[in-house]
């Protein structure tokens, strides 16, 4: 005889007949109703856009955060509960601290990326915790530009472009058409925004997306000018996408 379904629901530990985890399920949903983040990788480096549209005009945009430094070499985009987070970009960023007062050179992207997927895991196997409803896009560049997708289960992939959060199966379709592996990087950030726009339903604004690139130079935060150049070319490209539908 089978124990009700609110039996495996409550427990983490408790796999129901079919072999899911219900509380691993309910943290994905958690992560489905975050903001959009976008990862994609090119040759020449990796970007991370995020989506930071501020519910209230009350709200300061500023203290809106989607990416997250860990290391030099290093940036992570979140989708989810904010406050789990936070305690993810934490603990990574003491990885890789760790990592470098060890063994006294910078942590790998694979490698940290494995120590937090591993540090999720935990969550989903013993009693008295839960899991984190937060997934994590963690792109680096060390001897290669790398992206990586965690999950709440602890599930590590690599992606050459990918999305968490609402929209993520537009901005995976998007790509899907789109990407091709001699795309330069300013074309991706092109198409990361087109994508974005497609997932929001809507125009970009300056104030509404968070953007980093990371190459072999370094990391750095799009903004100014710059960013309101790709925001333009994007705009144009949404624009012309939805009259041809029209």
């Amino acid at each position: 005889m089978h124990l009700p379904q609110m039996g495996y629901d409550r427990a983490i530990t408790v796999f129901s007949p079919d072999g899911r985890l219900f509380q691993v399920e309910y943290a994905r949903e958690a992560v489905k109703r975050g903001a959009t983040a976008i990862g994609v990788k090119t040759k020449e480096g990796v970007l991370l856009l995020a989506d930071r549209r501020v519910a209230s005009k009350l709200l300061e945009v500023t203290t809106i955060e989607k990416i997250y430094k860990i290391d030099e070499h290093i940036y992570a985009a979140t989708s989810g509960l904010v406050a789990d987070a936070r305690v993810l970009i934490e603990r990574a960023r003491v990885e890789a601290q760790i990592n470098k007062l060890t063994y006294d050179e910078p942590i790998t992207v694979k490698d940290l990326a494995r120590k937090i997927c591993d540090f999720k895991q935990q969550y989903t196997q013993f009693g008295g915790v839960r899991p984190f409803g937060v997934s994590l896009l963690i792109a680096g560049y060390d001897e290669a530009p790398r992206l990586f997708e965690t999950d709440p289960s602890g599930a590590l992939l690599e992606y050459k472009a990918t999305s968490i959060g609402a929209g993520r199966a537009v901005v995976i379709e998007h790509f899907e058409n789109v990407y091709r592996d001699d795309m330069s990087l300013e074309e991706a950030i092109v198409e990361a925004m087109v994508a974005l726009g497609k997932a929001i339903e809507g125009e970009l604004s300056e104030d509404g997306i968070e953007l980093v690139v990371l190459t072999r130079e370094g990391a750095r935060s799009i903004t100014g000018e710059e960013l309101k150049t790709y925001i333009e070319k994007a705009n144009e490209k949404i624009r012309e996408e939805l009259e041809k539908k029209e």
